[in-house]
């Protein structure tokens, strides 16, 4: 794994609307390149006999370091394969927990007498007990999706994926500290969450692209390489790039697959962060990435087969919780793991942002992960980057203590030439500053810099995924169309009796700027990252009441005759605004098709 949330790649693809099929002819990039292969393929057949794409790629682009691994190939002496163990560390220590889980949620939420109280559960191997929303990944959603309060439904996702950790002993004792592995002897756990025949379905969709969307990557002897042709990602050269031993990133599934999506949409809630996600398909045998350590908070899911890992404390203070990734490391850089293990279909693996990792496939099995991360940039110390020039500015303009000079001899005896020197305007100087920065608390606009964190991380959300329910009674599925030579079932009738509702908790932010009263809103996001511009409203000030008012009375709906607003045309106004942003639902639909 490396670098989870790339900056411009996290999330790619084309929003809600179905992936279009592969055109007959393939775009001019993918021709041109096809051609440098068939060129190369020819003029050395003879010597070289068939050449595969990594082969052709190394040839053309001169990126040929690395010799060419068969599948299933040992890896290199010193490569050592274990179960888990752990080297002796200081508090708090990697927990292991080896149990079969419930994934049901109103299960996972019951502790640890729920066996005592007779829930249902499956014996290991065993089927699941059946249920009306069917199994998996995707009848877990659909059961969260009963659940009214969003906020709920992001806690009940965030203890699934824990489970049977329970959330407050992982945020207690893990999250930010020490490594989780959590083994649940279960293969199907994840079921419909991802698999390769979902990465092999992206590919035949059309849109994915090398660089942008895929990295084809590889590790051996000490070198990392990158073999990203350019253009189209095609079936027939990436898979040849895997049949040779290269592993494949997919840096935004949830482009390309509704159900990740979904899956995300809901666990960004429970972060107050950036939910992101990358999958990687590595072939038996090999290793796709150098040891490095990243800048996110990492949740590695085991989708199928398996994969030996490896995890590290980070080795001087400054990379505990760093900002940004590491570059790739060396062997001889990384010391004891603290954690060794390998993940089977089911398992999770938690690490924090700092912890250097690397993880390589045994040579009976492919390993298919997906590593969902999430804090990105999101510290104090980010906060403070925000908060502080914003308080220093206040101060200039409302303290004139800000404003005066500096001593005209402070040269003379300030600066590190003059760090040693004891002399009394040295100290009232440093005193002067300490005082300066004292008051500057007092300057700080602290809920406006929550606020402005707050409009990116809605920048930064996927859209919410909206049940057939919630469709039926929002604009998306109001039934206007184009019928007997006309539009109808056009009109939006919102009266003072129409209940109402926040879509999700976390679907509006309400800012007060400089040019007035904006609502920040993510109905209109993209699934590609920052496709789209921040989508916001500007508000006359009378209106923020009732968007407040609309936040504390979520989950309930309530009528449009009691927004706060000064009259009921203001009312039916604004209400209708936000209907026809999505970002209200009505309790029942307004117009039946």
């Amino acid at each position: 794994m490396e670098h989870v949330l790339p900056a411009a790649a996290a999330r790619a693809g084309t929003g809600g609307d179905a992936l279009p099929p592969v055109p007959a002819a393939l775009p001019p990039e993918a021709a041109a390149w096809g051609g440098v292969i068939m060129a190369a393929m020819a003029a050395e057949r003879r010597e070289l006999g068939r050449l595969s794409a990594l082969a052709v790629y190394r040839r053309v682009a001169g990126a040929g370091r690395m010799e060419r691994r068969r599948r299933g190939a040992p890896l290199p002496a010193g490569r050592k394969r274990a179960r888990a163990r752990l080297a002796p560390v200081e508090a708090p220590v990697e927990a292991r927990v080896e149990a079969r889980v419930d994934p049901r949620p109103e299960a996972t939420a019951a502790g640890p007498d729920a066996k005592r109280r007779g829930s249902p559960k499956a014996k290991p191997g065993g089927p699941r007990p059946a249920r009306e929303d069917g199994g998996g990944v995707p009848g877990l959603l659909r059961r969260l999706a009963r659940l009214e309060d969003s906020r709920q439904r992001a806690a009940e996702l965030f203890r699934w994926l824990l489970a049977p950790v329970a959330p407050a002993e992982f945020l207690g004792r893990h999250w930010e500290r020490a490594p989780l592995l959590v083994r649940r002897g279960d293969p199907g756990y994840y079921a419909g969450l991802f698999s390769t025949a979902d990465f092999d379905a992206a590919l035949r969709g059309g849109d994915v692209r090398f660089g942008t969307h895929l990295d084809v990557t590889s590790y051996a002897e000490g070198v990392r390489e990158t073999h990203n042709p350019s253009g189209r990602a095609l079936p027939a050269v990436v898979w040849d790039f895997y049949q040779n031993g290269c592993s494949l990133r997919l840096l935004c599934p949830q482009a390309f697959s509704a159900t990740v999506w979904h899956f995300l949409s809901i666990l960004q809630e429970q972060f107050g962060s950036m939910a992101g996600a990358n999958t990687y398909l590595t072939p038996p045998g090999t290793q796709g990435f150098a040891p490095h350590y990243d800048d996110i908070e990492a949740f590695v899911l085991q989708l199928e087969g398996k994969k030996h890992w490896r995890v590290y404390r980070p080795r001087t203070d400054a990379e505990v919780l760093p900002q940004f990734s590491s570059p790739n490391l060396t062997q001889t850089e990384l010391g004891e793991p603290v954690l060794e293990t390998v993940l089977e279909a089911g398992d999770l693996l938690y690490f924090p942002r700092g912890f250097i990792h690397q993880g390589d496939c045994l040579p009976d099995a492919h390993s298919l992960h997906i590593t969902v991360s999430s804090y990105q940039r999101n510290s104090w110390a980010d906060f403070l980057e925000k908060l502080l020039p914003a308080a220093l500015q206040m101060a200039l303009e409302e303290d004139v203590e800000y404003r005066r000079g500096l001593p005209m001899d402070y040269l003379r005896y300030m600066g590190v030439a003059n760090s040693d020197t004891v002399d009394a305007r040295r100290t009232a100087f440093v005193e002067k500053v300490q005082s300066l920065i004292k008051k500057l608390v007092d300057y700080a606009p602290i809920d406006a810099a929550v606020d402005q964190r707050a409009r990116s991380f809605l920048h930064d959300c996927l859209p919410p995924v909206l049940t057939e329910s919630e469709k039926a009674q929002s604009v998306y599925g109001f039934p206007a169309r184009w019928q007997e030579g006309g539009p109808c079932n056009v009109d939006i009738l919102i009266t003072k009796d129409t209940e109402v509702r926040l879509l999700r908790h976390g679907v509006v932010r309400l800012c007060n700027e400089e040019a007035g009263v904006m609502l920040y809103y993510t109905t209109e996001n993209s699934r590609v990252y920052h496709k789209e511009e921040p989508k916001f409203l500007e508000l006359d000030p009378e209106y923020t009441d009732s968007i407040e008012f609309l936040l504390s009375s979520y989950p309930n709906h309530v009528s449009v005759a009691n927004l706060p607003c000064e009259t009921l045309e203001e009312k039916i106004s604004l209400a209708t605004l936000l209907f026809e942003k999505g970002i209200l639902t009505t309790k029942k639909p307004l117009a039946k098709v």
